[in-house]
């Protein structure tokens, strides 16, 4: 259409170009002939006419934490988020040759992605063991970091009680691609693969309705369960809020009691029939995890990808979102970490740091920006949190500075009393208390552990931190750079691969060195970016 537009916008325009020289040429053959060559030889030549593509990639916008004085609000609470799917997301984005946007980039994912060397628990009571240490911030020689690591109790593949899962797969038309339905059935083949006698699996698909595809079959029928994925094609709108209520319904019918009960949703996110109301969505399955069945998303796909709904959900659902750009991604989180993934060992798990305002002034929560809690809701039962599976490890980063540093970012106030006549407190020796709340898988009632953090804690020369310090220090600076960086004061790309590089240590897998060339990566793009900056 837009090319015969063209055609006869040109055909037009020689017609009045005709006309001028006839009145101006007296009727001149050659007047005439010489007018059109001259506007044909302007023309373009013809061309097939593509549409501009358009990027509806959904992100929910997040403000990066502020620095805040002890003195003020001494009280920090959030809960632990065990999502990896932003940092699979990033890593897509760049290796396509951009830099992400600043809200596809949620820094607790990218560094949660990583697993860290802390000691494992030797029982389920409590279920996951608290590490803590404290060392210079790299970026900044006046303040300290806080590194928080959380291991849960790990349970080999072989022990994991009987799973009950539901694939939920969206074969709507926008699917329709190598990267989202075409990696969505390998990825779940390989989780196949994992699965016995004992387990159950089913298949619903939506796109303009939900329909069951496989009912409840044994998981070491996987012949059956493969051709019922091979035969999934793409093809109309997506009716995703159809397809969770069905999916659930199948869940509860197939519902295995003290075994692993799981809705899997594979998707792009790009719901557009139905229940597509966000908030709606999420109140729906916030209601069905009561009934002891959880959710765990898997994204796929570009362009359109809404990874605000995918990883909300996970979150309402009691489970985890995981972004498969890859097939090696799908091996990492549905089969090296399959117990990890499917069996929770604690739920609602939130953190609460009350620091001491006689030796630390300010503070500043590194991520978890969507996962903060009000201090009330710290010891509120019936507040969600998130979930550990077995084997996870959970990091969390503080930045402090001292009282008396040059670390402080916050000016003092006029009228607040600087007085220090009051009594020195018993625990004078504290830079704060750690407090974690957690409840039992099958548990209603939370359990409270303690544990004060000493000055005398503290690590004194970078150099002299553990391997793991180093590493999610060198993630957390570079999730923040992808942001923006508005904290790392001059620390460069540069500065950030060199950390890394120095704290790869141990890495089997090779995750490790791919964040090093993905810093590499972001150091070229960043630099060819301000260079087209400064050119235009």
């Amino acid at each position: 259409m837009f090319q015969k537009v063209i055609m006869l916008f040109s055909l037009l325009a020689s017609l009045w170009l005709v006309s001028c020289v006839q009145m101006r040429a007296h009727n001149s053959p050659a007047a005439i002939g010489a007018a059109i060559d001259s506007l044909t030889s302007m023309l373009p030549m013809p061309t097939s006419y593509l549409p501009p593509v358009i990027n509806r990639e959904n992100y929910a916008h997040l403000e990066a934490n502020p620095t805040k004085k002890v003195s003020e609000q001494p009280v920090s609470t959030f809960s632990i988020d065990i999502d990896t799917g932003s940092y699979a997301n990033v890593r897509r984005i760049l290796n396509q040759g951009s830099l992400p946007p600043h809200d596809a980039v949620r820094v607790e994912e990218m560094i949660n992605y990583f697993d860290y060397d802390y000691p494992p628990p030797q029982s389920l009571e409590p279920p996951f063991s608290v590490n803590t240490e404290i060392g210079p911030t790299p970026w900044n020689k006046n303040t300290y970091l806080l590194h928080i690591g959380i291991k849960g109790y790990d349970i080999p593949k072989a022990q994991l009680p009987p799973v009950n899962l539901v694939f939920l797969v969206d074969v709507s038309g926008s699917m329709e691609s190598p990267d989202k339905l075409d990696l969505l059935k390998s990825a779940l083949k390989l989780l196949t693969q994992q699965l016995t006698a004992q387990d159950r699996v089913s298949l619903v698909v939506y796109a303009g309705a939900a329909g069951l595809v496989l009912g409840p079959t044994p998981g070491n029928e996987r012949n059956q369960i493969n051709a019922a994925l091979e035969r999934l094609t793409a093809g109309g709108s997506t009716n995703g809020g159809e397809g969770i209520q069905l999916a659930y319904a199948v869940a509860q019918q197939a519902f295995i009691s003290k075994g692993i009960n799981r809705v899997l949703l594979a998707t792009d996110g790009d719901f557009n029939v139905g229940i597509v109301d966000f908030a709606a969505l999420k109140d729906f399955v916030t209601e069905k995890r009561k009934t002891g069945i959880a959710l765990t998303t898997l994204g796929f796909g570009t362009g359109n990808y809404n990874d605000a709904l995918m990883e909300q959900l996970a979150d309402a659902g009691n489970g985890n979102y995981a972004y498969i750009d890859t097939l090696n991604e799908a091996q990492k989180v549905l089969v090296d970490e399959i117990s990890s993934t499917l069996q929770v060992i604690a739920k609602d798990v939130k953190i609460q740091l009350e620091f001491n305002p006689q030796n630390v002034a300010e503070y500043r929560l590194i991520g978890y920006e969507n996962r903060l809690l009000n201090r009330e809701d710290f010891s509120n039962d019936k507040v969600d949190a998130g979930e550990i599976g077995a084997g996870h490890t959970v990091t969390a980063l503080y930045e402090i500075a001292l009282v008396g540093s040059q670390g402080q970012r916050i000016e003092g106030l006029r009228y607040q009393s600087t007085s220090t006549t009051q009594p020195v407190p018993v625990h004078e020796n504290e830079l704060a208390l750690l407090r974690l709340r957690y409840k039992t898988p099958d548990g209603e009632n939370s359990k409270l552990l303690e544990s004060p953090l000493n000055q005398q804690a503290i690590i004194r020369t970078l150099t002299a931190t553990s391997e793991q310090f180093r590493f999610a220090a060198a993630v957390a600076a570079f999730g923040q750079q992808l942001r923006g960086g508005t904290y790392l004061e001059q620390f460069s790309y540069d500065d950030i691969l060199n950390l890394a590089q120095s704290a790869r240590g141990y890495d089997p897998f090779g995750y490790r060195s791919e964040l090093i060339n993905l810093v590499n990566l972001a150091r070229s793009l960043n630099t060819q970016s301000l260079n087209m900056t400064l050119t235009q």
